[in-house]
Formats: C-alpha cells, sequence, structure tokens
C-alpha cells in the first residue's frame, strides 16, 4: 500500500469508528429549531425569528445545542449516505478483503441502516418519502419537521436500490419504487416552454432550485432500470432538459430561479452533474453529455484552489465546507471519472485530512477566514466523507484486483 493509501485508510478507520460510536445519530447545521427551548416559546410562530435562531445555530463557531437542548438524531439523508457507503465496503468485504469488517458485519450494517430508513418515511402520505428532522426556515420558504423533499427522498430511494441489489430483500426494492411515485405524484411541477418543467423541492411549495429537481430526474432514472417504467423515463428526460437548459455559457449553474438563488457553488454543481450523467446512462440518452463536459471542465477548474483546496463558492475561497471535497470524490466516482482525475481528488483529499479532520477522526464543519466551525455534524460533514471515503477505497480496491 503506498504511502497516501495508507494515509486514507487511517483517516477512514478513524472516521468510521467515530461514527459507528454514534450509531449514526448526530447535530444538523439547520437544526436549531429542535431546541426544546425555543419551542416553548412564541418565537417558534415568527417567521423572523425562525430564521434568526437557525443562522445562529449554523453561523456560530461555538456550539449551542446541549445548552439549548438540541438533541442528537437520525438524519434520514444522512442515514441513506452510510448505506450506500456500506453498500461500497460490502463490494469490497465480498471478495475477500475484510480491512473494513466481514461480509456478514458489512451486510448487518446494510440491513439496519436500510430497516431504519423504511422506519423515517415521512408519514401522511401513500408513497415512500423522506424529509429533515427539524423545522426548516429559509428565506424562501418553511417546511415543519418530516416535510419530505425531493433531495431527501432522492437520496434515501437511491440508498435503497443499492441495498436491494446486494440483499434481494424485496421490502426495500419495493420502498425505492415507492419514493419514484411521490416524485411523480406528489411533487408540484412549474411549466416552462413546451415540455420543459422544474419538479418543486417539497409537496409545500413551488420553488425551482436546480438540483433539487434533477435529483428527482436521477431516482426516475434509476427506478426505469428496474421496472422500464415509459412515464419516468419521459419525465426524467425532461425535467433534466430544463435545466440544460438553464447551464450559464461557461458551463456553470446557479442555485435557483428565486431572485435570492443566484449564487453558484461547488457541491451542487457536483449533484447537478452526477445527476445529468446517471440520467443518460440510465436512459440511454447521450444527448445531455455535452452540457455535462461543459459543466464538468467549469467544476474542476474553478472550485479548487490550487488544485488542492477546495471551495464553496466559484468567486472566493471562504467559507471551506467539508461537504466540497466529498462531493469531488462521489461525483467523480458516480461519473465513472474517478481515475482520470486522480491526482485532483489525491490532492484535495489528502488537504482536507490534513486541515478538516480531528485526531479523534470526526470532521470540522467549516474554515473561514475568522474562528472556523468545527462542529462535527453528522449529516453535513461525517456522512458525506463516509461515503467518499468508501467510493475512492471501492476504487482503489478495484485497481489492486486488475
Amino acid at each position: 500500500m503506498s504511502k497516501v493509501n495508507s494515509k486514507f485508510d487511517t483517516s477512514f478507520k478513524k472516521l468510521k469508528s467515530y461514527c459507528e460510536e454514534e450509531n449514526f445519530r448526530g447535530w444538523d447545521p439547520y437544526d436549531g429549531l429542535n431546541s426544546k427551548l425555543f419551542q416553548a416559546t412564541p418565537l417558534k410562530h415568527w417567521r423572523f425569528a425562525r430564521l434568526a435562531w437557525i443562522q445562529l445555530f449554523k453561523r456560530n463557531p461555538i456550539n449551542l445545542r446541549s445548552l439549548l437542548r438540541v438533541p442528537k438524531e437520525y438524519n434520514s439523508k444522512g442515514i441513506s449516505l452510510f448505506l450506500y457507503g456500506y453498500c461500497n465496503l460490502y463490494e469490497i468485504a465480498k471478495s475477500g478483503n475484510n480491512k473494513y469488517g466481514s461480509e456478514k458485519e458489512v451486510l448487518d450494517k446494510i440491513n439496519f441502516l436500510s430497516d431504519l430508513l423504511i422506519k423515517l418515511r415521512s408519514k401522511g402520505y401513500k408513497n415512500a418519502c423522506w424529509g429533515y428532522n427539524f423545522d426548516w426556515q429559509n428565506r424562501v420558504f418553511y417546511q415543519p419537521r418530516f416535510t419530505p423533499t425531493v433531495v431527501a427522498t432522492s437520496f434515501c430511494g437511491e440508498a435503497l436500490f443499492k441495498s436491494y441489489e446486494i440483499t434481494k430483500n424485496n421490502a426495500y426494492l419495493d420502498c425505492a419504487l415507492s419514493s419514484c411515485e411521490f416524485v411523480v405524484n406528489d411533487l408540484n411541477r412549474t411549466q416552462l416552454d413546451g415540455n420543459h418543467f422544474i419538479f418543486s423541492y417539497s409537496p409545500l411549495d413551488n420553488s425551482q432550485v436546480y438540483n433539487a429537481s434533477l435529483l428527482g430526474a436521477k431516482l426516475l432514472a434509476i427506478g426505469y432500470t428496474h421496472i422500464e417504467n415509459k412515464e419516468w423515463l419521459k419525465l426524467a428526460n425532461q425535467s433534466t432538459a430544463t435545466i440544460i437548459k438553464k447551464q450559464n455559457e461557461d458551463g456553470s449553474w446557479i442555485y435557483g430561479e428565486d431572485k435570492v438563488q443566484s449564487w453558484i457553488d461547488s457541491f451542487h454543481t457536483g449533484f447537478n452533474l452526477e445527476c445529468i450523467w446517471k440520467v443518460s446512462k440510465h436512459t440511454g440518452n447521450r444527448r445531455f453529455l455535452e452540457a455535462f463536459n461543459k459543466g464538468l471542465d467549469y467544476y474542476v477548474n474553478n472550485f479548487f484552489l490550487d488544485q488542492k483546496i477546495p471551495k464553496y463558492y466559484h468567486n472566493k475561497v471562504y467559507p471551506i465546507d467539508t461537504h466540497s471535497p466529498a462531493q469531488l470524490i462521489v461525483t467523480l466516482s458516480h461519473t465513472e471519472l474517478l481515475t482520470q482525475y486522480k491526482s485532483l481528488k489525491d490532492d484535495v483529499l489528502n488537504w482536507t485530512i490534513d486541515n478538516m479532520q480531528s485526531s479523534e477522526g470526526k470532521f470540522y464543519y467549516q474554515l473561514k477566514k475568522g474562528i472556523s466551525s468545527k462542529i462535527p455534524y453528522m449529516r453535513w460533514a461525517q456522512a458525506w466523507m463516509f461515503k467518499a471515503f468508501t467510493e475512492n477505497l471501492k476504487e482503489s480496491h478495484n485497481e489492486n484486483l486488475d
């Protein structure tokens, strides 16, 4: 094993131990409204109070959660990332490499996390769907705790498809297929010219967020490979074509249509690229690849300072957010480009381990010009880095087998 791979291996093992010791529960950047003290006050009914309270928790480098009674909880999207990661580890274990757990040990984790995901489904909906474990107020809309979103549902559904491929448990497949029906039947659509439309973020809004709509398209494309539902195929292609039309000339995308959503950031760009690639792959529609290649060039050339420091935004260095390097590895792996961009991936991962991982194995949230936030959020940092590491380990393992 090379010195670099040994470093990555050690880093991952420490992270894995930390997450398992916490039983995958943790805090989130946006969970401030889970504060039992806040919920006991009339402030919970006021939009600006909710928004200010969330931002107080999100931006504060000091973790106020224990003091203000915010419990550590399961987050469905975080669980889906861990589940996908253990599916990657199963592929390694199945080949006889027990470095990260025996085949049985990893399979037990897959079944535990899959069953947990099904238990975490949002209630009150016919079709399987998931939301976040906290009330969420942003500048555009408010969503109560567990309101299902296309983002959380897409990640959970895809992870259950992956779990089914390993376990052959029909309960996981049925739940994943049902999540596709949620995208089709429960989300709103903003109709544009011709057949172009954008899926809403949730059933409660009509927002037009580009990566969210693409995540819905990706889930439908994956579902299509299982049951060849022609409606899913059609909707996946139409909604993907819509977001491609929104691509800027330089290959970038802003976040969404609202006037306060005009920023360009790293990990949502990674989402877009991964979704476009997977829709193309699973539907056989290669006409999307020109936009993918254009977006990929923008992504790798604008979000990594000196080809090693992961930037959040295209036009400034700070904050440096753990989600960004993790998404790089996931995007390159899921678009089958990890080997091609090995140097970039290795340099970014090296820098991230050196600058954003504690000695206990957990990863920090954000580095800033001033005081950095070293709060170890479970979904935002640990789950994303866990999935990223397993993608990298799987790729390295497969290379060694060749």
